[in-house]
Parts: C-alpha cells; sequence; structure tokens
C-alpha cells in the first residue's frame, strides 16, 4: 500500500515521469546478469534529469521506499537485482554526452551513456576512453563507476576511478553534490567522490560523471601463446613486462577456449591446444619494439614458458584474436557457471593458483571449472560449470559449501574476494573475509550519513 501511494505521489510531482509496472518490465530492469536471486521488483521508473533524481529520492524517503539502481544490468554480483518489492530506477534515459573540454581531455557524460558510445565519441576526438570489457556494448558509465568496474587494459591505465575526475550525485537525502568539478589538482578536503565509486548506489545515485579521455594507443599489437602451465603464465608476465610497455596481459585455460571454439564463430589461434594461454597487447610503435617482442618470444621458447604462439599484423588480426578471450564470458553463461572474482599480489599468484588448484581438485572432481582473468593485475576469475543433472539450487548450494576455503586461501594472501564485480548480494556474506570488522563498521557510518532512512540499493554490499 504505501509503495502505491508513493508512486501515486510521484506520478503527481513528476508527470512526465514514465513508470512501467507490467510483468515483462519487471523481470527485464529488475535483474542483472547473475542468476542467484529472483528478480522481484516493485515498479520501474525512468528520470531524465539529476532533478528528477532528487525528487524521486526525497518522495521515497517520505515513503520509506527502498530504491535500486538500473544501468545495463551486466553485473555479476547481484547488486542491480530488485530481489525485495524494490522500486528500481533506471537510468537509460540520462544517456546524454554534455559538454567537451578539450584541453582539459574530458567530457561530461549522463550515468546512462553506454560504454561503447563513449569510447566511440573519444575516437571521433581523436581520443581514447581506456576502460574496457566483453559488456561494453551494453553496460552503462553509472555502473561502471558503481562497482568501480576494471577489465582489460587495467594494467596500462587503471580501474575506472583513475578516470573519474568529478561527479554528480544524488545523496540517499535526495541532496544534489556536485564532486571536484573536474580538476587534476584540489586539496581542499574530503573528496566525496571517491566514496561514491565504487559504493554501488549505497550511499546515493552517480548522475553525471566528468570523465578523463586519454591519448589513443599506437599500432596496438596482440600475441597469443600456448604455455605448459600456469607457473609459465607468470613467467611470461614478468618477461614480457619488463621488454615492453603492456596495454593488456590475460590468460585463459583449455577449457575456456575449448567452449569458445566450440560455438564455431572463432577461429583456432593455431594447431596444438595447450593447458593455458596468454593473450598479451602492447603498442607496436617501432620496429624495434616488434624486435624486442620477437626476442622475449624465442627466448620463451627455448625454454619451454611457450609450447606455439601467434602474432597479429594488422586491425583485423587483432580483433580476432581478442574474440578469443573477450567472448569467454558470454560462451559459458549457457552452462550457468558459478563465479568467483579474486585478486591477489601477483608476488603471490604462483602460491595462490596452486592452493585454489587443490581446492578446486579435492571438491569438484566431476565439475568442469574454467580459468581466465586479467593475469596482469592479479585478478582471477574462477568459473564453476553447472552439470546437466543438477538444478541451478542444487548447484550453487554445493559451491557455496567451498567458498569459505577459496576466501580463507584469498584471505591466507592478504587479497580481495572481488576485484571487479562489486559486492552486490552474492559476496555479501564473505565481505569479512576482505574487510575488517572495524572497516564494516566505518561503512555502515558512512551509510548512515549519506542514507538515514537505508533506502538507496538496501541489503546490498552488508546489511545496515
Amino acid at each position: 500500500m504505501t509503495h502505491t501511494v508513493f508512486l501515486a505521489n510521484l506520478q503527481a510531482a513528476l508527470p512526465c515521469l514514465d513508470i512501467k509496472t507490467d510483468a515483462d518490465s519487471l523481470e527485464y530492469w529488475g535483474k542483472d546478469w547473475t542468476k542467484h536471486f529472483t528478480p522481484n521488483a516493485f515498479a520501474i521508473v525512468f528520470p531524465k534529469s539529476t532533478k528528477d533524481v532528487a525528487t524521486i529520492v526525497k518522495i521515497a524517503n517520505i515513503h520509506k521506499t527502498p530504491l535500486v539502481p538500473s544501468g545495463g544490468r551486466t553485473g555479476l554480483s547481484a547488486g542491480a537485482v530488485a530481489s525485495g518489492q524494490e522500486v528500481v530506477v533506471s537510468f537509460d534515459k540520462m544517456n546524454a554526452i554534455g559538454e567537451f573540454y578539450a584541453a582539459d581531455r574530458m567530457v561530461e557524460v549522463e550515468a546512462g551513456v553506454i560504454t561503447k558510445t563513449l569510447q566511440e565519441f573519444a575516437e571521433s576526438k581523436g581520443l581514447y576512453y581506456a576502460v574496457d570489457f566483453a559488456s561494453s556494448g551494453s553496460s552503462q558509465i553509472g555502473g561502471n563507476i558503481g562497482t568501480n568496474a576494471g577489465g582489460i587494459k587495467v594494467i596500462r591505465y587503471g580501474m575506472t576511478r583513475n578516470q573519474i575526475l568529478g561527479l554528480t550525485v544524488v545523496t540517499g537525502k535526495g541532496d544534489i553534490l556536485e564532486l571536484n568539478g573536474g580538476m587534476l589538482k584540489n586539496a581542499t578536503g574530503y573528496d566525496f567522490r571517491h566514496l561514491f565509486i565504487g559504493a554501488e548506489g549505497t550511499l546515493g545515485f552517480i548522475t553525471k560523471a566528468l570523465i578523463k579521455l586519454e591519448k589513443p594507443p599506437t599500432n596496438l599489437t596482440a600475441m597469443v601463446l600456448g604455455v605448459p602451465d600456469f607457473g609459465s603464465v607468470i613467467s611470461l608476465l614478468n618477461r614480457f613486462n619488463q621488454a615492453l610497455n603492456l596495454t593488456a596481459f590475460e590468460f585463459f585455460d583449455a577449457i575456456a577456449i575449448e567452449k569458445v571454439l566450440a560455438t564455431g564463430h572463432i577461429k583456432e589461434p593455431f594447431e596444438s591446444r595447450t593447458p593455458f594461454y596468454v593473450l598479451l597487447e602492447f603498442e607496436a610503435v617501432s620496429e624495434s619494439v616488434l624486435d624486442t617482442a620477437m626476442s622475449v618470444f624465442e627466448d620463451c621458447m627455448e625454454s619451454g614458458h611457450i609450447i606455439d604462439g601467434v602474432m597479429s599484423d594488422n586491425l583485423g588480426q587483432l580483433a580476432e584474436l581478442w574474440k578469443l578471450r573477450e567472448s569467454i564470458s558470454e560462451t559459458i553463461s549457457v552452462f550457468t557457471p558459478y563465479k568467483n572474482d579474486v585478486s591477489v599480489l601477483i608476488t603471490h599468484l604462483g602460491d595462490f593458483i596452486d592452493d585454489i588448484g587443490t581446492i578446486v581438485k579435492d571438491n569438484y572432481p566431476d565439475f568442469e571449472i574454467c580459468w581466465f582473468g586479467h593475469i596482469g593485475d592479479g585478478n582471477l576469475h574462477l568459473n564453476i560449470l553447472k552439470p546437466d543433472h543438477l538444478t541451478k539450487d542444487e548447484f550453487f548450494a554445493k559451491c557455496q559449501t567451498v567458498n569459505t576455503l577459496v576466501f580463507d586461501t584469498v584471505k591466507k594472501y592478504k587479497g580481495s574476494i572481488s576485484a571487479e564485480h562489486g559486492v552486490g548480494m552474492t559476496k555479501k556474506p564473505y565481505l569479512n573475509y576482505t574487510r575488517t570488522d572495524t572497516e564494516i563498521e566505518y561503512m555502515k557510518a558512512l551509510k548512515a550519513v549519506f542514507d538515514p532512512n537505508n533506502i538507496m540499493n538496501r541489503g546490498k554490499v552488508f546489511d545496515a
């Protein structure tokens, strides 16, 4: 009843606001890419401006109506799932690219701008937006900022946080804050901008961002290398990272490439199959850089760290090689994977993967395990694929029994239980493996300041 009154008052305050309550819309906008939770939204609203968002939040406070932000819904931790009769605030209609500041290499965008759209805008200005991942064609900038998204270029450009020069946010009270104003240097106390980056909409909703653009890379060139073991992956990272200015260093295993190639849409990279694969990318700015790359390749072949390899010599081949890596998530999605997205220092990767390998072998002897990740920044994706004979609930329950072993190992190496996918609801029970009780109490205190009525993405990250 309260929600119904909320919608009536909202429609009175914003008569042009689009509101959807039909079953198909509630299902579509009430979920993200996770399959752990059943969507159960009450309504979907589509603001067109920051003022609209502020009005929605203020009226929601009066009625204590919980709100869930919705972007491209490509998240993998149920951070954008409305499972408890929340009202979903979709940013689909706030998708304008605003002022471009040429001298500052910066552009203002609304939260609903698609990542790929921003990449294309940057290219039209002779610049480059460095955050990139497989879901760039549907993910939205607001969601990327809310989860501090990473992707394939972190080794060179850092996470989304590194690209954000300013934010406009609506707090849980309905206040509009314009943070930092795009300045590179601003030493005037607390920088609230960084509280909202990665907060998953629990403190307030991001409506606009000032984005830093980069100079475009030159003559990007990729190599795909077949390697015999994970130790060789680490050796190759060390060797190539010392010799070249890498823009990406990815890895995936034989199961991943088997699933991708089985679709029939992507070519085999070379004749032999190997246990692990590395995809590395660098700027071939001169012949001497290419010579260096080939020299390292030949040395690693002789030492047994590489079994086979191929290098792109044009943009078409570069794109084809990247398909091997970027097609993995979509390809394995039909197997209802149980995902762990973890990170440790590169220094610990070899020991960490050995420990996790033992856990997986002992506890999932009959399951297919698919490994891939952004190994150049210490981020690993462990994907357990559901066998046909188990229901989704049976499968997830079995996987969750081993989570504590996996996360105990993450904690042993002082790593993170969520490197780039956020916490949402799926990782919420395990937050204390990465954050101390004291840290979590401070997080809750901040939540109470910005969102005293606990209406902003309630139940995500932690229970306030």
